[in-house]
């Protein structure tokens, strides 16, 4: 996976910020971002499972799909595992969606189809799915499936980040900071990166540190004041 870290540099002459876009190589094990790593899930009862997955659960569905994807209880299976999601996306199961989405953009099991990754991701983003939002913002970023916007990159970052992705915090933390996509607000962007350095996300503290360098006191007392009143947005994603 390709994500884009946003980094600003001064010119010599005047107070111009340069903004460069430094792609980063990624490879997760099950799709193109890393905002959609798979919740851990229980021991599969791989025969009670795969009667309710025929039957037409999507529930079920999704977790076969997962099953084949991890090659838990059986072999990994990628065609095997888009199959199963894919069914449970047919059903409206979110998880499913957001991870079909994946397996299309990254071509696992399925035609690699951005067009239709995208659709999945907007299916799943729409119902509240951290994940599905963040995919869905990376793929305006890069204009895959969807028209380039860095507005409606950074809406969806946004909602992300706003729901608690650490990733999604991380980036959009450093558009606020640079104003790309959204006004810029320095403050605003260190409050996004002290809370995505909080949850462990690697690039945020070192980038935080650097935003405090340009700040005040003053500012760096508000943006901490921010994140002391920060709540995730709860709402759990609706199938």
């Amino acid at each position: 996976m390709k994500r884009i870290i946003l980094v600003s540099a001064v010119a010599a002459v005047g107070a111009l910020a340069v903004i460069a876009y430094i792609c980063v190589s990624q490879t997760p094990a099950a799709g193109p971002f890393p905002a959609a790593a798979k919740p851990t899930a229980p021991p599969i009862d791989l025969p009670g499972v795969k009667a309710k997955a025929e039957a037409g659960d999507a529930q079920a569905q999704a977790r076969l799909g997962r099953a084949f994807l991890d090659g838990e209880g059986l072999g990994r299976d990628v065609k095997q595992a888009a199959h199963w999601y894919g069914l449970a996306a047919s059903n409206g199961n979110v998880e499913a969606e957001a991870l079909f989405g994946e397996l299309c953009q990254a071509g696992q099991g399925v035609r690699r189809d951005p067009t239709n990754a995208a659709r999945w991701y907007r299916l799943a983003a729409e119902k509240g799915s951290t994940a599905a939002q963040y995919d869905l913002g990376f793929s305006y970023e890069q204009g895959q499936g969807v028209p380039h916007s860095e507005q409606l990159a950074a809406h969806w970052y946004q909602l992300a980040a706003e729901g608690g992705d650490a990733l999604a915090q991380f980036d959009f933390g450093q558009r606020c900071v640079l104003g790309v996509g959204v006004v810029q607000d320095q403050v605003e962007g260190l409050k996004w990166l002290l809370l995505a350095a909080a949850q462990g996300q690697a690039d945020a503290a070192a980038k935080a540190k650097s935003v405090q360098e340009s700040l005040s006191r003053a500012q760096i007392a508000e943006a901490k004041a921010r994140v002391a009143q920060f709540t995730p947005r709860s709402a759990s994603p609706k199938n």
